[in-house]
């Protein structure tokens, strides 16, 4: 044993004994200080011990561990904790400390950062209902998140039909030429642009659409049921007919959902498939008897937990936005008798809920039909990634041959140039390891010697760059702070954006790296030439291989990680003497500016009811930066 594994043992093993044999949360950090597992516990001291017993046991000739618990064990450099009063307060400690840190270890929601809502724009007198990835903004109602942005898209579609609330944007409804838009004509909208719908009855129409997404259907039915027939009393029947086609809309729609008998209630089924270190979890949204949305997220389990823990926290980070949690949950076996989890979701409703495991009639049902849709969405995830794996692997095992290498190409990375009338020139290297991105092993340069224009000697300076980083990271252990693991690897394949001239550029100063066997090719995108050192043709591949495709897919990443560099640079410095010292615009302001219009020409360009239809802007900020940016003309 090294001296520095004995180092870290003891040091472990100091801290596990200061550990309190109280309930609270644990840490677990590695040698970068990151936190890479969170975990809750009635005893810390108990449970962090377990651990480390439970990775010993996995040596030869035992089992019981995962190898992705040991992993998880065995890059422990620190042990962190907190106190709680008790279980469900542990719970709700572990779930913040997860959000806060998304550890590597802990179950996650695949990309859950991405999931769609649908929003509700309570803020404003006219709200809007539209498609977001953000939930953060006060004053907004958010509704999901769902699985599928095709399916917010098409209830989005359905709630514009029934209830005829605006599309269009900004705090204040219509549009500079004071007429209604299309979707007046259509009936879409009920035109509060121009005065054609109250306040106040714009309002109810979204106060049916707030209940259509809670799963209150037999609220909006006998609500339709009733403007139908008060219509049809006062004799107007253009607007009778209008309410009686929205309703029928509403009874078809529950009709095709309804998966049980009404009297069942509201309730959510909860079913969590494992296998290995993925899972799957279904959520059935029952309201009323009716199937209102069916969620479904995969799940990362690098340690390799069973049912009850991955559903337990992926329950705590689903209910943890802003989701509705019904009084009743229907979970699988496993989770019955889960009082302090019910406890933790009781204080995050604001009343109680049960979690029951039903054996039979309509509930055990529908949970049944939850859990095998979670079995088959494994099923159908795994057979996803074989026919990616195979794919890859023919890609690289077609590049072997195309390049006359003599092992399979790993690692690519890929360098590509972005500039704009040679202003903040940047360059950009991506990675994809076994065919397959390495998000974490990007980097991004900033041109230092080249002035203006000039690709060559761009890509010249950056992969002399890449290879001096590669010689100083050979000085560096794995676990000092100065470690780069990106420019430490050394690539199979380096592919240079460009032709015959960015090839040449970079072989110089890849020079050591052609010594140690690394196939240095440039991709041109005229017609996808390859070029090879010493090879005055191209070598054009067909445009159906994997091969080829693969190269392409690797410089239109490099392209895109170059380009959205490049412009925030630029954005950043256009801002910077555009909006900076304008009075009431800090950082938030600028940030909203720039996502509202796009980039700093459309803010310049903006007319001054624009800049006040800005979301978060004060009416009096925008008029304000409108004179000023214009008071010179």
């Amino acid at each position: 044993m090294s001296r520095h594994a004995e180092q870290r043992r003891a040091s472990l093993a100091e801290q596990r004994r200061a550990l309190p044999d109280k309930p609270g949360v644990y840490l677990f950090r590695d040698a970068r200080g990151r936190v890479i597992y969170v975990g809750k516990a009635k005893s810390i001291r108990k449970r962090v011990a377990s651990h480390f017993s439970k990775a010993q046991a996995a040596c030869p000739p035992y089992g019981g561990s995962s190898p992705g618990h040991a992993e998880m064990v065995a890059a422990v450099d620190a042990i962190d904790c907190l106190v709680v009063a008790g279980e469900a307060e542990a719970l709700l400690a572990e779930q913040s400390f997860i959000k806060q840190y998304r550890p590597r270890f802990n179950i996650r929601l695949r990309d859950d950062k991405s999931y769609p809502f649908i929003a509700v724009s309570l803020d404003e007198d006219y709200p809007r209902v539209y498609f977001t990835r953000e939930r953060h903004r006060p004053g907004r109602a958010y509704f999901g998140p769902y699985s599928s942005a095709k399916r917010v898209r098409s209830t989005l579609e359905v709630l514009a039909k029934v209830f005829m609330y605006r599309s269009c944007t900004g705090v204040e409804p219509g549009r500079r030429s004071g007429s209604p838009c299309l979707d007046y004509y259509i009936k879409r909208c009920e035109a509060p642009c121009v005065g054609y719908v109250s306040k106040e009855d714009y309002r109810r129409s979204i106060d049916g659409v707030i209940d259509f997404l809670s799963g209150r259907f037999k609220a909006i039915e006998h609500d339709l049921e009733e403007r139908m027939r008060i219509a049809a009393a006062e004799q107007e029947y253009e607007q009778a007919t209008l309410e009686r086609n929205r309703l029928r809309a509403v009874r078809s729609l529950m009709e095709r959902q309804r998966v049980a008998k009404e009297s069942i209630g509201t309730l959510d089924a909860v079913a969590i498939a494992v296998d290995g270190r993925d899972a799957n979890a279904q959520v059935f949204q029952v309201r009323d008897g009716v199937l209102s949305d069916r969620h479904s997220f995969y799940l990362s389990n690098e340690t390799e937990r069973d049912v009850a823990e991955v559903a337990e926290e992926f329950m705590l980070q689903y209910y943890g936005g802003p989701t509705s949690i019904p009084a009743l949950l229907v979970v699988q076996s496993e989770l019955a008798g889960r009082d302090a989890l019910a406890q933790a979701l009781g204080k995050r409703r604001g009343g109680p809920v049960r979690l029951r495991a039903s054996e039979r009639g309509d509930k055990h049902r529908i949970l049944e039909l939850a859990h095998r849709n979670a079995l088959l969405a494994l099923d159908q995830e795994r057979l996803r990634d074989e026919r990616r794996h195979q794919h890859r692997a023919q890609a690289l095992e077609g590049l072997q041959l195309a390049l006359s290498l003599d092992t399979v190409p790993v690692r690519i990375e890929c360098f590509d140039i972005s500039n704009l009338g040679g202003t903040h020139t940047v360059a950009s290297m991506v990675v994809f390891e076994a065919g397959a991105p390495k998000k974490s092993d990007y980097r991004r340069f900033k041109i230092r010697t080249v002035e203006g224009s000039d690709d060559y000697a761009s890509m010249a300076e950056v992969l002399s760059r890449r290879f001096t980083q590669w010689e100083q990271q050979a000085e560096f252990s794995p676990h000092d702070p100065a470690h780069d693991a990106s420019f430490a690897a050394l690539p199979n394949i380096v592919v240079i954006d460009g032709g015959k001239g960015q090839l040449a550029a970079g072989l110089a100063p890849l020079a050591g790296f052609r010594e140690r066997g690394v196939a240095v090719i440039a991709l041109a995108k005229r017609i996808e030439e390859v070029f090879l050192p010493g090879r005055p043709d191209p070598l054009v591949l067909d445009h159906s291989t994997p091969e080829l495709q693969l190269l392409q897919r690797i410089r239109d990443e490099a392209h895109r990680f170059a380009i959205t560099h490049h412009r925030t640079r630029r954005d950043s410095a256009m801002t910077g003497s555009l909006l900076d010292g304008l009075p009431g615009i800090g950082p938030a302001r600028k940030r909203a500016l720039l996502t509202h219009f796009g980039s700093p020409d459309a803010i310049l360009a903006a007319s001054r009811e624009e800049l006040q239809g800005v979301p978060g802007l004060p009416a009096k900020t925008a008029r304000d930066i409108h004179a000023l940016l214009h008071r010179a003309g």
